[in-house]
């Protein structure tokens, strides 16, 4: 299979940060105010853990990843060969220790999504895929099994994730517009993309009007290999390993089968 020497490494630097964060997690006092822009010392030991297992195994690859640790010092942060790394994706989760955090590993050929990995620490629950080779979830106590995108075929009986909200109880305008069955709320884009990917929700809403390549890499190739869409919130193609590793155009997942309704309902919603 193309990519399987990639993708193990993606999973074994993946389970080696998990168990840095969570031995580090057992230990954390809980902070139940974390701001949005919190960072640990487990962000930081995490990644250096991830990148120190890929520059050992791929020595020439380039590296783009979100903290700032000595072993991205003279790698370049793009090329044709890239790793596209959040070594604790809703760090807030962690801080408020509710187990909404993933670890994502993406690796980039020539542009293209290559490999995916998003895996939930505190939950056990693993999310992975290769282009071709479809999408898989490996969870504690299981055995690999194919993840598959929802059927559903409306947005009045479809379920929106989402990120939480400071009024829980208001809708936000992207459920304004999308005005779905039900909406739930979880931390971590590569968690609300591998809900997508497995079916367990229909479409997520990024409204973000800036991120960076490692907040949705992983998670994107997730959902398109489980049979999903993914795009811009006006459906622009997302591109992966330029420069400085900016997305601005917000982003929508979904089962495919709903995309172009949302994405109608989202055209008077500026970014």
């Amino acid at each position: 299979m193309a990519y399987e020497y990639e993708s193990r490494a993606a999973l074994e630097a993946a389970r080696q940060a998990g168990q840095v964060i969570l031995d580090a997690y057992r230990k954390l006092q809980a902070i139940p105010d974390a701001p949005i822009d919190i960072s640990t010392e487990a962000d930081r030991q995490a990644q250096e853990t991830i990148l120190s297992y890929l520059q050992r195994r791929f020595p020439g690859d380039a590296l783009c990843a979100e903290e700032q640790t000595p072993a991205l010092a003279g790698v370049p942060s793009v090329g044709p060969r890239l790793w596209v790394v959040d070594p604790i994706d809703g760090t807030r989760g962690f801080a408020r220790k509710n187990g909404e955090f993933s670890v994502m590993i993406a690796f980039v050929e020539e542009g293209r999504l290559a490999v995916g990995v998003v895996l939930e620490p505190a939950k056990g629950r693993c999310t992975y895929a290769v282009r071709g080779g479809g999408c898989w979830q490996h969870d504690d106590g299981g055995v690999p099994a194919v993840c598959r995108v929802s059927t559903t075929k409306e947005l009045a009986t479809a379920v929106m994730v989402q990120s939480h909200s400071r009024h829980p109880h208001l809708p936000s305008r992207m459920a304004q517009a999308i005005q779905p069955a039900r909406v739930v709320q979880t931390y971590s884009a590569g968690i609300k993309l591998a809900l997508v990917a497995r079916g367990e929700v229909d479409l997520y809403v990024n409204d973000y009007t800036q991120f960076h390549d490692w907040d949705i890499a992983a998670g994107h190739l997730l959902v398109t290999e489980a049979g999903g869409t993914v795009t811009g919130l006006h459906g622009e193609e997302l591109r992966y390993g330029l420069p400085d590793a900016w997305q601005r155009c917000g982003l929508l997942g979904s089962n495919g089968l709903v995309h172009e309704q949302a994405l109608k309902r989202l055209e008077g919603v500026q970014l």
